[in-house]
C-alpha cells in the first residue's frame, strides 16, 4: 500500500488534470458516490462529527486482518462532503495510528489544492473530520506507546 504522501501526490495529480474547480467538484462528487452508506444504526451521536455544516458520521475500527491499522468508514447527507470523506478515507483508512498522526493536516490540505477551493464552512468541516480521525488514531495507540 502506498504511503499517505504518495496518495496525496496522486490525488493532487488527479486534480491538476482537471481544468477548473467546476470539474474538480464533479470529480469530488464522483468519489463520494463510491462510498458505501453507513447502516442506520451506525449514524449515532457518538459517530457524528461536530463542526460540519452537513451531517457527517465517521466510524473507525481495527482492521481485523492487521490489528495495527485503523479502518475508517463515513457518510454524509451532502454530495460534496461525501466526496471529501472519500478523499480522507483514501488518505487515512487502513493506516497505522502513527502514520495518521504523522500527517500535518494543513500541509496535506494545501498540497491537494483544497485550501483555496472550499468555502470556509466546508474547510472547517474537513478540518473537523481530520481531527476526528486523528483523535481516533491517538485513542488507538496503546497507553505505553503514547508520547
Amino acid at each position: 500500500m502506498p504511503g499517505i504522501d504518495a496518495d496525496i501526490d496522486a490525488l493532487a495529480a488527479d486534480f491538476a488534470l482537471l481544468s477548473d474547480w467546476e470539474e474538480r467538484y464533479g470529480y469530488v462528487i464522483d468519489l463520494g458516490r463510491s462510498l458505501a452508506p453507513l447502516a442506520p444504526e451506525e449514524r449515532t451521536e457518538a459517530t457524528k462529527v461536530r463542526g460540519c455544516a452537513s451531517q457527517v458520521w465517521l466510524v473507525s475500527a481495527r482492521n481485523p486482518e492487521d490489528r495495527e491499522r485503523l479502518v475508517f468508514r463515513g457518510d454524509s447527507d451532502a454530495h460534496i462532503v461525501r466526496g471529501l470523506i472519500a478523499i480522507l478515507l483514501r488518505l487515512f483508512s487502513n493506516r497505522t495510528p502513527r502514520d495518521i498522526l504523522s500527517v500535518e493536516p494543513d500541509a496535506a490540505f494545501k498540497r491537494l489544492g483544497l485550501a483555496d477551493a472550499l468555502t470556509p464552512q466546508r474547510s472547517n468541516g474537513m478540518i473537523a473530520m481530520i481531527e476526528r480521525m486523528r483523535r481516533d488514531a491517538r485513542d488507538a495507540l496503546e497507553p505505553s506507546a503514547r508520547g
